[in-house]
């Protein structure tokens, strides 16, 4: 298949493209980036006035297959993450049974093969069960196709095993996600502790409770010499840590939700269990550090920790309901409509937290848009608005807070491998 777009301003800091120009696509590759491309027998896309971006990469995902398809599956899931504008996404380990085996990786691998939109890179479990006591086997892991390891959804709370899984990540050239949580600073919390906490009446989660983690596994990362992520960072304080281990060195990256540089734990007020999410919604000062985070390059990736749940598992008092919020199909809008447009972050400047910022943390060789790379490109109009509807989305899940909201940015096509995995308006 020959497929032409046409007329798009292509925006690729890494190959220092800014400018309208034209590109054709042909067996799945970028053949030629040039202006006023003429080739008859292309499929043509009509993209005047449309920005056209590397493919973005989602690298925290739950798309709950195997064991919880109630929630989402490979299949529901990727086609929402292709809607969202998204080419690949790093889905995390804490299904049932958790991706703590080659065999459970290789499954996944399979199923994406089968019925997914985009390209699945699966994170491998860090310990046996998501137990956080014995390792599960990184170098088989790795061979069946694992990008990373990481306990997410759970913390590994025993410093040793969480210093040798580094040490053997390492062998193995493979980053360790960490999803930084004190559980006994955390216990029993529902959202951010402070005053909405208090006024509301429900158990506080302090900052602590991720810094304290966040700082154990940046001194870990300094001791192996591994590469460390730290998972959903939420947090002024963990946004500092970070920032001074990267100047000492240390081989950490890190992520930032969507949700956390939109919201503060204010959105609770009205108690919609939506708003549940684990790190909790933090303070207005921890929004701005975020935001100044992801503006100084201290935050290297957006990710949307995209969480599906069943109405059932939200539709309870707050304290019972499930942690956890679905981003696929709003996570690029909320980042035009909240860091773009109001200039704290440029065009380029996103690519590199939504495309190439991912793709170097998961060590994926991600050329951009140029002649002989994989056609993995995102075409988006940050100037069309919408209103968030759950009901439209295609996510088997509901649970989004932003129901309601007008964001901008539209997703207009999603060019997997050369291979149209959405276009809007056509179904």
């Amino acid at each position: 298949m020959r497929l032409l777009l046409k007329g798009g301003h292509v925006v690729d800091p890494q190959n220092g493209l800014d400018e309208t120009m034209d590109v054709l696509v042909r067996q799945g590759k970028v053949v030629a980036v040039d202006t006023a491309i003429d080739a008859e027998d292309a499929r043509v896309l009509d993209v005047c006035g449309k920005v056209v971006l590397p493919g973005l990469i989602d690298m925290h995902v739950h798309l709950r297959e195997p064991g919880r398809e109630d929630e989402e599956t490979i299949e529901t899931g990727t086609l929402a993450a292709a809607r969202g504008g998204f080419v690949a996404v790093a889905c995390m380990p804490n299904t049932d049974p958790p991706l703590d085996t080659g065999a459970a990786v290789r499954f996944v691998l399979s199923r994406a093969r089968e019925t997914g939109y985009v390209r699945v890179l699966p994170v491998g479990a860090i310990t046996r069960g998501l137990g956080g006591t014995e390792l599960a086997e990184i170098g088989e892991l790795r061979r069946a196709g694992a990008v990373a390891i990481s306990d997410d959804g759970r913390p590994v709370t025993n410093a040793t095993v969480m210093r040798h899984a580094m040490e053997y990540a390492s062998m193995f050239d493979m980053p360790v996600i960490s999803h930084a949580e004190d559980a006994e600073l955390s216990a029993g919390g529902a959202i951010n502790e402070g005053y909405w906490s208090t006024r509301l009446g429900l158990p506080g989660i302090p900052a602590a409770a991720e810094e304290t983690m966040v700082a154990r596994d940046i001194f870990l990362a300094e001791l192996t010499g591994a590469r460390l992520h730290i998972a959903h960072v939420s947090t002024a304080g963990s946004v500092e840590l970070i920032r001074r281990a990267k100047e000492k060195g240390i081989l950490v990256t890190c992520e930032a939700t969507p949700h956390h540089f939109t919201l503060t734990d204010e959105a609770v007020a009205g108690y919609d269990t939506n708003t549940k999410v684990n790190p909790p919604l933090r303070t207005q000062r921890d929004v701005e550090a975020v935001r100044q985070g992801l503006a100084d390059g201290t935050i290297d990736v957006i990710a949307s920790d995209h969480a599906p749940h069943t109405a059932e598992e939200k539709e309870v008092e707050y304290e019972l309901a499930a942690f956890g919020m679905i981003g696929l199909e709003t996570s690029l809008a909320l980042a035009v409509t909240e860091l773009v447009r109001p200039g704290i972050l440029t065009l380029g400047q996103l690519v590199e937290r939504m495309s190439y910022g991912p793709a170097k943390t998961l060590g994926l060789d991600w050329p951009g848009i140029v002649p002989g790379a994989e056609a993995n490109i995102t075409v988006l109009d940050p100037d069309a608005s919408f209103v968030v509807d759950p009901a439209g989305f295609a996510s088997r899940s509901r649970n989004t807070p932003f129901s309601g909201r007008r964001l901008f940015g539209k997703v207009v096509a999603t060019v997997v491998e050369g291979r149209i995995a959405y276009e809007a308006g056509v179904s």
